[in-house]
């Protein structure tokens, strides 16, 4: 599991650079994403365009990085049609802040998420 991260417009972006985000790959996201976020007080977007796959460990580690976040909100954007699937059957998509695109949540600029009105 692999992490790549850079801040644009305030935001920090975190790119998932993972086709999986199962039980291999959930301890190293968490580990990692603890260390991205450790100095940083702004927005946080992970950006999940490369994850085809997420499991119940995968849908964990992002549960344990919303809380690593502490009272701030995890936005995640470009999640792909199987993701996307995973975070609305569990309901997950009510806890999330989720953005059809990476664009979308930078010009959100109050980081309301798609379903804002």
């Amino acid at each position: 599991m692999q992490l790549s991260s850079k801040v644009v417009k305030d935001v920090l972006v975190i790119k998932v650079d993972s086709k999986r985000i199962d039980a291999a790959g959930a301890i190293h996201l968490k580990d990692q994403f603890r260390d991205l976020t450790m100095d940083f007080e702004g927005r946080v977007l992970m950006d999940l365009q490369n994850v085809e796959f997420m499991d119940s460990s995968g849908l964990g580690a992002m549960v344990s990085a919303l809380k690593i976040l502490d009272n701030r909100k995890l936005e995640l954007a470009d999640l792909q049609p199987a993701v996307a699937k995973v975070f609305a059957l569990t309901r997950m998509d009510k806890v999330f802040v989720l953005f059809d695109t990476v664009e979308d949540a930078l010009e959100d600029t109050k980081g309301q998420g798609a379903d804002a009105a």
